[in-house]
């Protein structure tokens, strides 16, 4: 007999799926018993085994594009010598493992982190609000991270490394009250409108942007130049020490998602049908909550406002590969991370030396699979 993780935890309740789909008015995420067929452990290992093979395949191929190209060969060797601690084959005066281990690995790192931390936050809303449109810079709550990032830069918060552990918080802190504000706008008595829900996004969006400039023009000029910068997701490699900031912060916030992939998967058929099936939902949705703002609040803190990476790469995944949260969840972390190291190579090397800001390039290749989803749901449903 086959091991498994866990049994197939979705029953038909034909209510649940009424109310579901009256609360989403058409596009949603819409459960069957086949979307979540018994996941074995064999079929789970075989696809974080691939995923994870790739990442890393991704990780050297874009430690090889800059303004200089480097070789493969020179690549791997300088790793498995750091790796392995030996002198041998160069030196810290060497420039290219200079530039390798000092200037583009804490960047690529950098972006695997922050791509994979998105797609799991939109994961989880996608899952919680029954909503494939769903993504934390759509609805707003990029934005009330980075003006509660803002706001701090702008008291002095964040120019050194035992700052920045503070600077996630107060980004958090606004991402968070915009996650509640959004959610408590969209709820109605049969679930998630997608129009309010949009709506909510654009209209939070402007008043956040609106907020943000006024901080801006008031500032330094020297810092408010280095803030449009920041808030248009371009950023320097960051050192080995912010790295282990942010991994504290975005490895609590994952490790609370991961724990309710199961209970992701049931509330997909409606809060009436979780609740039925033994969920606390309630219970779910703040540990959601918290973890969605922390995560937000963390990479829109180190790395600005980057869009649509929590939008596209959930729906990819789904289409292409899985709906169970168990396999979803981490699956499009790793594919979200592939993602924006891929963008962001693309962003310092497409005209090199000059250096287009990552969320530039996420937004071009997002923006268009938005408005597709978007009319081929009116397309759909008429609407």
């Amino acid at each position: 007999m086959k091991e498994t993780i866990g049994t197939s935890p979705v029953t038909p309740i034909p209510s649940s799926e009424k109310v579901a789909q009256q609360g989403n008015e058409g596009l949603t995420l819409k459960p069957t018993m086949s979307s979540f067929p018994s996941l074995t452990f064999g079929r789970w290992l075989f696809w974080i085994g691939l995923f994870l093979f790739m990442s890393v395949v991704a990780l050297i191929g874009c430690l090889r594009f800059g303004t200089q190209v480097l070789e493969f060969s020179r690549i791997l060797d300088i790793l498995f010598q750091e790796m392995g601690r030996t002198p041998a084959g160069g030196t810290e005066s060497d420039p290219t493992r200079v530039i390798l281990l000092h200037v583009r690995l804490p960047r690529v790192l950098l972006a695997f982190f922050v791509g994979g931390s998105l797609a799991a936050v939109g994961v989880a809303l996608q899952a919680l609000l029954r909503n494939p449109l769903a993504d934390p810079f759509v609805i707003g709550i990029s934005s009330g991270a980075a003006l509660g990032a803002a706001m701090a830069l702008l008291f002095g918060i964040g120019l050194s490394v035992w700052s920045l552990a503070t600077l996630p918080v107060c980004a958090f802190g606004g991402a968070l009250v915009s996650l509640l504000i959004v959610y408590r706008i969209s709820a109605t008595h049969f679930g998630f409108s997608i129009y309010t829900l949009l709506l909510a996004g654009v209209v939070l969006n402007a008043i956040f942007s609106a907020f943000i400039m006024f901080l801006t023009s008031v500032a330094d000029p020297n810092r408010a130049f280095g803030m449009y910068a920041w808030l248009m997701g371009s950023r320097t490699g960051p050192d080995y020490p912010t790295l282990g900031i942010l991994g504290i912060y975005l490895g609590v916030g994952l490790v609370l998602l991961a724990t309710q992939a199961h209970s992701l998967n049931l509330l997909t058929l409606g809060e009436e049908a979780a609740r039925s099936l033994g969920v606390e939902v309630e219970r779910v949705k703040k540990l959601i909550f918290l973890a969605s703002a922390l995560l937000t609040g963390a990479v829109v803190a180190f790395s600005g406002l980057i869009g649509f990476v929590g939008l596209i790469v959930p729906h990819a995944v789904r289409l292409a590969l899985s709906a169970d949260h168990r396999l979803l969840l981490p699956i499009a972390g790793l594919a979200g991370g592939v993602f924006l190291m891929v963008a962001d190579t693309v962003a310092r090397t497409l005209l090199s030396p000059a250096e287009i800001p990552v969320g530039v390039v996420t937004a071009l290749v997002g923006g268009p699979v938005f408005l597709y989803l978007l009319m081929n749901h009116r397309v759909r449903f008429g609407t």
